[in-house]
């Protein structure tokens, strides 16, 4: 029988997540910074629009969803596809051991930064270690790291992973989100062996922290130090993007993440802090994660989605098609908010040939489009059936979408937009186009050219 404590935290952690996937923070608990260089940067991220988020490590040997797994509270959801094995802890013993297998040779991070800059990403954020404790870089503060000898990646070049990726995305002119894990499942300051759970795990720390404070200090400084090692030594960092939402005071498991942030705008004044669902003067953006907000948000937001059916690899995955990520990314900017979208990387370090061809169809796309998307903040009406909108200085930009290539372009097409417009040109070649103004909205008369064509992904419209 769980003790009270458990049962306190369970009902937050069932509130917070569900089947891995985190929900979000409240518009109205955001607070606004009252620093100038976090109210710049905060306007710096809702320009950017587009990031590459990217969850790797050692589970992609499986095509296995990352961390999950080892908590046995969430085996009936995580453990799905664990269809080899049914002893649970010889599962988890071969879990922690993949690092033992990982090598990764093939990765080429100029390669995924030229990529996603020809796609039309504008920051990179990457998964320096996931709630399995894995650190995807060279860490003092354990062995369980991609430059330990026990990983056979470690003679290679590119051994300190975040290092190069993070100096290969920058060097592209792409700057970095650094994701990082306050759980952690492998060091046995959070998931102390011998303790009353015994081998029967979960999401939070094998004991309690209040009747052992000095084991969760020691996890406290642990945490500290590794987020600090980050923070002053892979270089100019944009976000610290805090994940594990049930590591928080309210939860009794409180790291003083304050401390450590102000510790580190010491160095780096301009860092943005991404605590997701803590709420308060830490959680400068909010994350909805595989979802986008119904309504418009006013606060900084990023949804991070996945390009495929998961965060981590998986092989043979169902990729949305370009036509989808388009129109998603369009429906989270007129909502005022960041995609992140994910891709993960093979076992072997390249990415797969699917995701390739849809970054780079996406880029094609937003190399043409990309000023009705870069820069810009929402507009009313914001988004309306097929139709959505953005706006930057005095022009308003409209996006009329079509479900598949096989809808029927029609000569004129009706735009829900009540205000006063003296000038309607297509984006694509700035060619003015004629329209007709009425009460409720604009009837636009689209080149004929445009009605002899299987439709586009999205009509894009500057109004003037």
């Amino acid at each position: 029988m769980a003790n009270t404590h458990d049962e306190i935290d369970k009902t937050e952690q069932t509130e917070e997540i569900e089947n891995g996937v985190h929900h979000y923070s409240s518009e109205k608990n955001w607070i606004k910074p009252e620093e100038p260089a976090l109210l710049q940067q905060l306007e710096w991220f809702k320009d950017q629009k587009l990031g590459f988020m990217m969850h790797w490590g050692p589970y992609s040997q499986l095509g296995l969803v990352e961390s999950w797994a080892l908590s046995d509270d969430d085996a009936d959801w995580s453990r799905e596809d664990v269809d080899w094995e049914s002893d649970p802890e010889v599962f988890k013993r071969q879990y922690v051991d993949l690092n033992k297998s990982f090598n990764p040779i093939r990765f080429q991070p100029e390669e995924w930064a030229e990529l996603a800059k020809e796609a039309g990403f504008k920051y990179f954020l990457f998964t320096t270690k996931h709630h399995d404790g894995f650190c995807m870089w060279d860490t003092k503060t354990t062995n369980y790291k991609i430059t330990d000898p026990s990983c056979p990646f470690h003679t290679h070049q590119y051994a300190d992973i975040v290092k190069h990726a993070f100096n290969a995305f920058r060097d592209k002119g792409l700057p970095i989100a650094a994701y990082f894990s306050k759980a952690d499942w492998h060091t046995p300051t959070y998931w102390a062996p011998d303790m009353e759970r015994g081998t029967e795990m979960w999401r939070g720390p094998s004991y309690d922290p209040e009747k052992h404070p000095e084991l969760w200090e020691k996890f406290v400084q642990f945490t500290h130090e590794q987020m600090m090692e980050l923070l002053t030594d892979y270089g100019r960092i944009e976000v610290l993007w805090l994940d594990a939402g049930w590591v928080s005071a309210r939860s009794k498991q409180d790291i003083r993440l304050g401390e450590l942030v102000e510790k580190a705008r010491e160095k780096q004044p301009w860092l943005l802090s991404a605590d997701r669902l803590i709420g308060g003067p830490y959680e400068n953006i909010i994350t909805p994660e595989q979802a986008v907000p119904e309504k418009p948000m006013d606060v900084p937001w990023e949804s991070c989605i996945t390009m495929g059916s998961a965060f981590s690899f998986r092989y043979e995955d169902d990729y949305k098609s370009t036509r989808e990520l388009i129109h998603l990314l369009i429906e989270v900017i007129s909502k005022g908010g960041n995609l992140a979208l994910n891709v993960a990387a093979q076992p072997d370090g390249r990415l797969p040939r699917g995701a390739v061809k849809r970054m780079k169809e996406m880029g094609a796309w937003l190399k043409v489009h990309g000023e009705a998307v870069y820069g810009t903040r929402m507009c009313a009406p914001y988004f309306q059936g097929n139709t959505a909108f953005t706006k930057k200085d005095n022009t308003v930009y409209c996006f009329y979408m079509y479900e598949d290539e096989n809808t029927p372009v029609q000569q004129e097409v009706f735009i829900p937009y009540p205000e006063k417009v003296h000038r309607v040109e297509m984006v694509e070649g700035s060619r003015q186009v004629d329209f007709k103004q009425t009460d409720t909205g604009l009837a636009i008369t689209l080149p004929a050219s445009e009605k002899s064509k299987n439709a586009p992904i999205a009509h894009v419209f500057r109004f003037q």
